[in-house]
């Protein structure tokens, strides 16, 4: 089963970040922050090094592993959230990982 969602403007800004910064496309850097995202998510739960993901403009289309599956489902029996929204929940959460974070520039690097 597929879960799909419209990411949030978080998760935009974060991709919009990381395609400034390694001079990438924005499409290509929506597909790698989600790739990221949901391998974070899916590493915690199931343990997998590997995730099935489509990126369709601000939307990504997420083949969950059994365990995520079960893992949302859980979730959405006890909150009432429905498993797509909860992962997106969890993929904003993950939103600005692997960013650069400016406190770590050198302080004569040029602007991004």
């Amino acid at each position: 089963m597929t879960l799909s969602f419209t990411v949030s403007d978080r998760f935009v800004e974060a991709a919009e970040e990381w395609a400034d910064a390694r001079m990438v496309e924005f499409d290509e850097a929506m597909a790698t922050k989600a790739e990221q995202a949901l391998l974070e998510i899916e590493h915690l739960v199931s343990g997998a090094t590997e995730v099935e993901f489509d990126v369709d403009g601000h939307r990504i289309h997420h083949h969950p592993s059994d365990e995520l599956r079960t893992f949302l489902d859980r979730q959405a029996e006890e909150s009432g959230v429905d498993p797509a929204t909860l992962l997106k929940f969890h993929v904003d959460l993950f939103a600005r990982t692997f960013l650069d974070d400016d406190a770590t520039r050198p302080p004569n690097a040029p602007p991004n």
